[in-house]
């Protein structure tokens, strides 16, 4: 394997990312709540995170990928990041994503609704760079994906002097984040029998 190299995604990024993205969520807890049956699980999570990639992270500027040979080679990770002040999809956006999202969510469409309204209802008001998906596939798990999308990212909020916000969905993540600078400050527990997720506040280094 090469080095590593960070770069922002571009459209033609989409497929392999969100092939990545449902490997390293397939047994994320709040994924298995929303998309239970396994045999669907992949495919529906690819669903997702292509329509979101597409239609909101994309034209935002904060969606980004780790991939080996300096950059032009394999994708091994992805991280969707919303600027400040961006974290909020716009009615065009919903309404593009939303083929694909009832589509990959099918009879549990209520439960990824329930997902979006507990999250919203808690996200912080302050400016902030917004961590809302980073995943590394399995096959390279531990060998610096993530830490290179993380430092990519974190280094420009210092230099911006902006905060930084994310949602750990498993609470075994919740001290990788630390290693970086979050802090937990709050848990939120999604109703109708949902998980729990960790809301982690990073203050610029």
């Amino acid at each position: 394997m090469g080095d590593i190299g960070v770069r922002f995604v571009e459209k033609r990024d989409v497929a392999e990312l969100s092939q990545v993205l449902a490997r390293a969520f397939f047994d994320d807890p709040v994924m298995v709540w929303m998309i239970p049956d396994e045999t669907r699980r992949v495919r529906a999570l690819e669903r997702m995170f292509g329509a979101m990639t597409r239609h909101h992270f994309v034209g935002g500027g904060g969606a980004e990928v780790a991939a080996d040979a300096g950059g032009a080679g394999r994708i091994g990770a992805a991280s969707l990041w919303d600027p400040p002040g961006r974290w909020k999809q716009t009615p065009r956006e919903e309404l593009r994503m939303m083929p694909s999202l009832i589509r990959a969510l099918g009879r549990h469409a209520r439960r990824g609704m329930t997902m979006g309204e507990v999250m919203k209802k808690h996200h912080p008001e302050e400016p902030h760079w917004y961590l809302g998906v980073i995943g590394s596939d399995p096959d390279v798990r531990g060998k610096g994906f993530g830490n290179a999308l993380m430092r990519s990212r974190l280094d420009r909020c210092d230099a911006e002097g902006a905060p930084a916000y994310l949602e750990s969905s498993k609470e075994s993540n919740v001290p990788y984040y630390m290693r970086f600078g979050f802090e937990v400050t709050a848990e939120l527990t999604v109703p109708d029998g949902g998980p729990t997720m960790w809301q982690m506040w990073r203050n610029p280094g």
